[in-house]
This record gives C-alpha cells, sequence and structure tokens, in this order.
C-alpha cells in the first residue's frame, strides 16, 4: 500500500511539474488586428481562440496544479507518516516552480500542451461559460498581451482616436503618410472626362491661348486623333519661347516623350516614376491602354502631405468632385436611361 502511494505521489509531482511548465499560447496579433481579420484564414481564427478563452485555459491549468499539489502532498504524507512525509512535501513544493522553469522540461511541456491546445480551445468553447467561475483564480484580462503595432491600420487607428494627444493638423500628416503607400493613382488622378485636352495641328493663336488660360490648368496632353492617342504635353510657359506664335502649331510647342502610367500603380511608384523621369505630368491609362486620366507630381505631394497646394493656375480645388458633377454632360442625351 505504502508503495502503491508513493508511486502516485512521484506521478502527481511530475504531473505538477509539467503543467506548471505549460505556457498558454497568446495571438501574435493586437485585439484591433484580431477583430480587423475575424474572418481571414485558419490561422487567424485560431489566433481569436486562443485570444478568447486565454484567461480560461490559465485557470484550469492552475486550478488542475493546485489538485495536484493537494494530491503529491496528501500520499506522500500518508505513505511515509507526519515527519517525513510532510518534510519532503515541504521540499517538493519549494522545488517545483524551478523544475518547472528548466528549459529541457518547458520545451517537452510546451510540445505536449500543443497537442492538446485543439482540444483545450474546443472545450472552452463548449464549456467555457458554465466553468466561468473558474476565472478568479488568474489575473486573466490583458496579463501578458502583446501592446506592439502589428500592422499599418493598427497605427491608423491609434492615430484617430487619439484625442488631445495630437493636433488635427498632426493627425492629418500622420493620416496621409501611413495611408499612402495604399492609395492607387486612380484615387487621385484627373478623371478623363475633365481633362481639357488641345490636338497637336491647333495653332496657337491668340484665341486658342485665351481659352486654354480659362480652363485654369498649366499643362494639357497633346492628342492626334482622340484622348486615347496622346502625344505629347504642352506647357503653356513653352508658348512663350516660340518665335511666330499666330501661325505656330501645338506641335511645335509640345513636349515629348509622353509617360504612361497605369491606374492600378500605387502613389509610391508614381512619386518615384517622377522623381526617375523629371516629368511633371503622367498619362494613367487602363489594362487596355486606353486614357482614364492624368496624375500630376502636385497630385501625388498632395495625397502624400494630406492637403490641398494651390497656385496660379488652380480653378478648382477637387477635380474629382468636378467629374462627379458631370460639367460636360459626357453621355447625358435627351434621351437617356442609365441600366
Amino acid at each position: 500500500m505504502e508503495i502503491l502511494l508513493l508511486i502516485s505521489a512521484l506521478l502527481a509531482y511530475v504531473a505538477l511539474v509539467v503543467v506548471t511548465s505549460m505556457q498558454p499560447r497568446r495571438s501574435g496579433l493586437s485585439t484591433f488586428e484580431l477583430a480587423r481579420l475575424k474572418d481571414a484564414e485558419k490561422t487567424v481564427r485560431v489566433d481569436i481562440a486562443r485570444e478568447q478563452y486565454f484567461a480560461d485555459v490559465v485557470a484550469w491549468l492552475r486550478v488542475v496544479a493546485g489538485l495536484l499539489l493537494v494530491i503529491f502532498v496528501l500520499t506522500l504524507v500518508a505513505a511515509l507518516g507526519w515527519v517525513l512525509g510532510v518534510l519532503l512535501a515541504v521540499i517538493g513544493v519549494l522545488e517545483y516552480v524551478a523544475l518547472a522553469r528548466a528549459p529541457f522540461v518547458q520545451a517537452k511541456s510546451q510540445k505536449l500542451y500543443d497537442k492538446c491546445e485543439p482540444k483545450l480551445l474546443q472545450f472552452a468553447k463548449n464549456y467555457g461559460a458554465r466553468l466561468a467561475f473558474l476565472r478568479g483564480v488568474t489575473a486573466g484580462g490583458d496579463l501578458g498581451r502583446n501592446t506592439e503595432l502589428t500592422s499599418r491600420e493598427e497605427l491608423l487607428h491609434l492615430v484617430q482616436k487619439s484625442h488631445g494627444v495630437l493636433t488635427q493638423e498632426e493627425k492629418r500628416r500622420i493620416e496621409s503618410g501611413l495611408e499612402f503607400s495604399g492609395t492607387r493613382v486612380a484615387d487621385v488622378m484627373t478623371p478623363r472626362t475633365v481633362i481639357d485636352l488641345i490636338h497637336k495641328d491647333e495653332l496657337l493663336g491668340p484665341l486658342t491661348l485665351d481659352e486654354l488660360h480659362k480652363t485654369g490648368r498649366s499643362r494639357f496632353p497633346v492628342i492626334a486623333e482622340d484622348i486615347d492617342h496622346v502625344v505629347g504635353v504642352l506647357h503653356l510657359r513653352d508658348v512663350v519661347s516660340l518665335q511666330n506664335k499666330k501661325s505656330a502649331k501645338v506641335s511645335a510647342a509640345m513636349k515629348t516623350p509622353v509617360y504612361y502610367i497605369k491606374d492600378t500603380q500605387s502613389l509610391q511608384h508614381a512619386l518615384a516614376a517622377f522623381l526617375k523621369t523629371h516629368h511633371l505630368l503622367f498619362v494613367v491609362v487602363n489594362e487596355y491602354r486606353e486614357t482614364v486620366g492624368v496624375i500630376t507630381l502636385e497630385d501625388v505631394l498632395e495625397a502624400l502631405l494630406g492637403r490641398k497646394i494651390m497656385d496660379e493656375f488652380d480653378a478648382h480645388e477637387d477635380l474629382r468632385a468636378v467629374a462627379a458633377r458631370n460639367p460636360k454632360g459626357n453621355n447625358q442625351p435627351n434621351k437617356h436611361h442609365d441600366v
């Protein structure tokens, strides 16, 4: 009988060390990121379950460790008597935490925990609410929680919620900088419907120049046939250097080559391209090489700084809003239907 009790005490002690050594997994993502990615792939769903039932798992492990400790002490005392049993029990109680922290024990215990984790999480999902009273044995909450930022979206969320910490101007600049690399050319370009064009064979007479000035623009795409055949860019300042302005054609003053950029490209790519080419206007095309808009270095810098750069040529503050109003009446005959 005494041998059976000693074996029971030894097994309880080993189990106590193993359970104490186990460290329940927590997600490497913050609460904000878990909420944002809750419908994502399976690994994120596992992280969500780990975070949701962390307090339950910790509580259960501590309860089990407490029961094992009681079993160890009682069986040891019953097997060896009060004097020797209590002495060895005290030594065991003082040393089991140190044993649980041994690297070898931690490695083996963690492997065992990882194998059991899916069943523990499933058990917590099914019975966690009924055993919620056991959470009182653990601090719960954000104990050991990862507080590092894990995404640009999370940092943007914190900036937006930083009431009284940052001024509106500081918020705007930070938000613009964070959103810059994720913004596409199509999001800031001047849309096709409000581009002011000029034909390459048009004469640069007073009437033409007056019309160009009235647009409030300083650069104009030059076309050969239609808007899908841009052959150059005319800058009003280049007209001044012409010898005979009355008989000169647009083709004599326009600049080439023409630079094209896809509407799906990022503003980060566009800014790098502007710096590399030393050009100030790109024609934006879609996957079929059709012109869908134009973008300037000024547009990109405005997106980066989060503020409008107004110069003497700007007649409108938001050309995308102008395009939405359809001032040229594109595709709006007297009889028409949108389907």
